[in-house]
């Protein structure tokens, strides 16, 4: 047969109803970005070979690849807009199978390989090739399933499109062969260009549509166990016998966290005293949001073994010291030790602001920010003195972390600060809200001064009486 001098022309996009089996297979996934077209070529035997061609040295086998490109392999099977590469797998001893020539979107010919059987294939397959022709006839020594050679095939290549070739008489096994992971089948006998050319483009796209599909899955899994493993890592308060009530807030800043380096906790220890903290590792991501709940777990760790203060910083600080991946990492504390009759309690400050307290109806004011210790991590030997406070019968008290009071107000360099967050407070108290409300209103009021969400992570807790 003659080839066609007929002008080569772009293909239109492939829909839905031009796939030869749209409605069996779902043709909807395939795409119009490998562009390509067919014109036939000569059947085996119309042109005498060149005599001695594929043999001898600098010249290639023709059954390996022809219409080659010189563009490198890429790391994962290429897209359409690079060369198009078709690997042949059969062993047709009468050559009866002729591929047509197939050209890209801007008429350059598609690469074609050819392989006799897996071993071939395995050499052959590599990165830069976008879809695998198998026959299904291919004999597969030592095992008597009729899919066995496909099975293998999708083990050597799980990342490929594969097109499974059968005979007009074994449709059944071509059905059963897109069960097994083929993409589409094609019929021997009815394989002309046109067939040919949309059998490519929507094993490529339906394969990429499928990759896509389960990485997305993947990722949906990922980020769910992700978020379970965060919610699990968040305190439990153990106040059980406490006549104390406790609210927390907490935002990471980091997108999309549920844990960020900021940590809380409290606990009621067997002799009555409440002990509550709460810190900030300095940085934002992973590592710092898996050193705060070390931090965390530590100090709850150390205050059920009955240490307090000074010696418990210290013992803390150590645990930073030998858990940070970066020496200039440190960590930020205020803990509160409440006394068995609630009335007064203890604080040490390591770096961090002081607490909120609102005694009975008397307006909220900040406790006194000294003396205050170093952050954890920054001097070696480092003093946490502690301060007492007087709390009376009815109280209120709000331990929060830097995130809330260094929003912006506006869209100046002022920041909002201990003083305005203290306004806040008052604000949100004088309008009778308490509790998890208190806390909630006056993050979002930060907020919303800031002009947006607050970059740090966020932390504040609430213990009243």
């Amino acid at each position: 047969m003659a080839q066609s001098t007929a002008p080569r022309t772009h293909p239109e996009p492939v829909t839905v109803g031009d796939h030869p089996r749209a409605g069996l297979y779902g043709a909807g996934l395939l795409a119009h970005g490998t562009g390509l077209t067919v014109t036939p070529v000569p059947p085996a035997g119309d042109t005498p070979a060149e005599p001695g061609e594929g043999e001898g040295p600098g010249k290639p086998d023709p059954r390996q690849e022809t219409a080659c490109s010189d563009a490198p392999p890429s790391a994962t099977p290429a897209t359409g807009g690079g060369h198009l590469t078709l690997l042949l797998v059969e062993n047709d001893p009468a050559g009866a199978l002729s591929i047509p020539e197939m050209l890209d979107a801007s008429g350059k010919p598609v690469r074609v390989r050819t392989a006799r059987n897996l071993t071939e294939a395995a050499r052959l397959l590599t990165d830069d090739v976008h879809c695998v022709l198998l026959d299904l006839n291919l004999p597969a020594p030592g095992d008597d399933d009729p899919l066995a050679v496909l099975r293998r095939l999708l083990a050597l290549a799980p990342h490929h499109a594969v097109l499974a070739l059968t005979a007009s008489e074994d449709l059944e096994g071509g059905t059963e062969a897109v069960r097994v992971g083929a993409q589409d089948f094609l019929v021997r006998d009815e394989l002309d260009a046109r067939v040919l050319s949309r059998a490519v483009r929507y094993a490529v796209e339906r394969k990429r549509a499928d990759t896509a599909q389960r990485q997305l899955t993947e990722g949906r899994l990922r980020a769910q166990e992700n978020a379970r493993l965060e919610r699990g890592l968040l305190p439990t308060p153990l106040l059980e016998g406490a006549p104390l009530r406790f609210a927390a807030h907490y935002r990471p800043g980091r997108s999309r966290a549920l844990l960020g380096g900021d940590f809380y906790d409290t606990v009621r220890t067997p002799d009555g005293t409440v002990h509550a903290m709460i810190g900030d590792v300095s940085g934002h991501g992973p590592d710092e949001a898996a050193l705060g709940v070390e931090l965390r777990i530590a100090w709850r760790a150390l205050t059920l073994a009955g240490l307090s203060g000074d010696r418990l910083l210290a013992t803390l600080q150590e645990v930073l010291e030998h858990e940070r991946e970066d020496e200039e990492t440190f960590a930020t504390l205020c803990a509160v030790d409440i006394a068995p009759d609630g009335r007064s309690a203890a604080m040490c400050l390591a770096g961090h602001p002081a607490p909120v307290v609102r005694r009975g109806g008397a307006r909220a004011e900040l406790l006194p920010q000294e003396p205050c210790g170093p952050a954890l991590g920054l001097l070696p030997r480092g003093r946490w003195p502690r301060t007492q406070v007087g709390l009376g019968p009815e109280w209120s008290l709000m331990l929060y972390t830097d995130g809330l009071i260094e929003g912006r107000i506006g869209a100046g360099s002022l920041r909002l600060g201990q003083e305005g967050m203290l306004a806040l407070v008052r604000e949100h108290q004088g309008a009778g809200l308490h509790g998890t409300e208190l806390l909630e209103s006056t993050v979002h009021a930060a907020r919303d001064l800031n002009g947006g969400e607050l970059t740090d992570d966020v932390a504040a807790i609430l213990l009243a009486r």
